[in-house]
């Protein structure tokens, strides 16, 4: 099997809050690789804290047990919700804190990938330019729109849109999504891991554009940002943290 190279760039931004609740992290061990991001909620601290959690102890699980399966993903993202969990009964403050959550996890030898997710943070996968596979949003707005009552074309102007039903820490009856088979990769496959503060502000068709444009991730990554400034600004809206991580897979023999 012909060797893979991953190239990546990530952006972490505040936005025009007065903290930044969005928090990324990766890790590389054994010819794995993992890719977090969390969105914290809850207020200024618990949001920290919780996203903070999620993303230092999924890293930390991923680098004592290094394993690509649905079931050591699981076993990340479970550990991320016990220390959140622990968090928020010892500390009255932080008890209404949660986090929303997108892992994804590849195998570079064998090239394939799994993911898991909850809340809204979205994982988008992209195959010759098109958008192959995006994550469904745990949120009221996504629910209205799978019962017919919305349109999913105007899902980021609704106004119940920032309203969750699942993330870590208030997880209710919900569980992680996680992909349960592996996805074998191609060479110029891509992948968007994006917290609503990014992808609020840039349209699917622009996310093909953009890709289809850029000569490497820090490009693509580049251009859709240029194109959520252009998109927020003629509102009167304020912009929310924003993070990303854009990472193209590549031949290492057509490097």
């Amino acid at each position: 099997m012909m060797p893979m190279h991953l190239d990546t760039a990530y952006i972490n931004a505040i936005g025009d809050r007065q903290s930044n609740q969005d928090v990324l992290d990766s890790a590389f061990e054994d010819d794995l690789a993992c890719f977090v991001l969390a969105d914290g909620t809850g207020g200024h601290l618990g949001g920290e804290t919780a996203a903070n959690l999620v993303t230092a102890s999924i890293i930390a699980k991923f680098r004592k047990d290094a394993s690509f399966s649905a079931h050591a993903l699981r076993s990340y993202i479970e550990s991320a919700i016990q220390q959140v969990g622990q968090e928020k009964a010892s500390s009255a403050v932080q008890k209404n804190m949660s986090s929303t959550m997108a892992t994804l996890l590849i195998d570079i030898v064998n090239r394939c990938a799994l993911w898991a997710h909850l809340g809204d943070t979205r994982i988008y996968l992209l195959r010759q330019g098109k958008i192959l596979s995006v994550s469904k949003d745990h949120s009221l707005a996504q629910r209205m729109v799978d019962a017919g009552y919305a349109d999913y074309a105007a899902l980021r102007q609704h106004p119940h849109r920032n309203i969750l039903f699942a993330a870590v820490g208030a997880e209710g009856d919900i569980v992680p999504e996680v992909t349960l088979d592996a996805v074998a990769l191609q060479e110029g496959d891509a992948f968007l891991i994006c917290t609503d503060g990014f992808w609020e502000w840039v349209h699917e068709d622009q996310i093909e554009q953009s890709w289809l444009a850029s000569r490497n991730s820090e490009a693509w990554l580049k251009q859709m940002n240029t194109m959520a400034e252009k998109n927020i600004a003629n509102t009167d809206v304020s912009r929310d943290n924003f993070s990303a991580f854009a990472i193209c897979v590549r031949d290492t023999s057509a490097l």
